[in-house]
């Protein structure tokens, strides 16, 4: 296990503020990801904020032809610099990722090869974003495991997961958003994905609470949730 980064405390900035200040880490995270993949180990990326996206997908689309990425948020997370309202740079990861916009960090992730899944808070702006990009957005009531493998084929296939793609009330997240997966329906979908296809997970955006009972009851519900991708 390696930790990259160091911890700071909760600030409010905007997207190029945030962006600079996390320079260092996002190269360090792309070299991670570069070399677990060349040595054939499967990444398996932690992360506090969705932003990690922009070092760790376009270091797997360069190792890695025909990359599929299983984007399963509650948000696209397709802002840009001139789309974006709240100036969250976690909000522009995939958009970065996919080289809609600079990051300085790559691109490569091909948007007709991306199914966003489990997405219902998306601004309009970035919704058009979306359509034109040619990403899938698949809602979690129209979320059907087999479905998503035939969309996959056999392509290797990067999955990155924010747990306020949840129901609220299970894994406690930055945001929360109604109407998302119970944790077994999550669950059944990922079961559909061939491990031997896997070749990074991403989980983000885990917030735990101070209580130590919520806290390992939270980490449990998670890694119930993805425990079928580890085979």
């Amino acid at each position: 296990m390696t930790t990259l980064g160091n911890p700071a405390p909760p600030c409010i900035d905007n997207w190029d503020r945030a962006l600079e200040g996390a320079e260092q880490t996002l190269h360090e995270l792309a070299h991670a990801v570069e070399q677990s993949l060349s040595a054939k180990r499967l990444p398996l990326v932690i992360a506090n904020t969705c932003s990690a996206s922009l070092a760790t997908l376009p270091a797997a689309t360069r190792q890695l032809d025909n990359l599929a990425v299983l984007w399963i948020d509650a948000h696209g997370d397709f802002n840009t610099p001139e789309t974006t309202a709240s100036g969250y740079l976690g909000g522009m990861a995939l958009s970065g990722a996919s080289g809609i916009w600079n990051t300085g960090h790559g691109g490569g992730v091909t948007p007709e090869r991306t199914l966003l899944i489990g997405a219902r808070d998306i601004d309009p702006s970035e919704a058009t974003l979306l359509q034109t990009a040619g990403i899938r957005v698949i809602s979690p009531t129209e979320a059907i495991g087999a479905d998503i493998a035939r969309r996959i084929g056999s392509a290797p296939v990067w999955i990155h997961i924010d747990w306020d793609v949840l129901e609220p009330g299970f894994v406690p997240a930055a945001y929360r958003i109604e109407g998302g997966f119970l944790p077994d329906e999550l669950q059944a979908i990922l079961a559909t994905i061939p491990a031997s296809q896997i070749a990074g997970i991403e989980l983000a955006e885990l917030e735990l609470p101070d209580d130590p009972v919520a806290a390992e009851r939270a980490v449990h519900t998670a890694m119930a949730t993805v425990a079928t991708l580890f085979g």
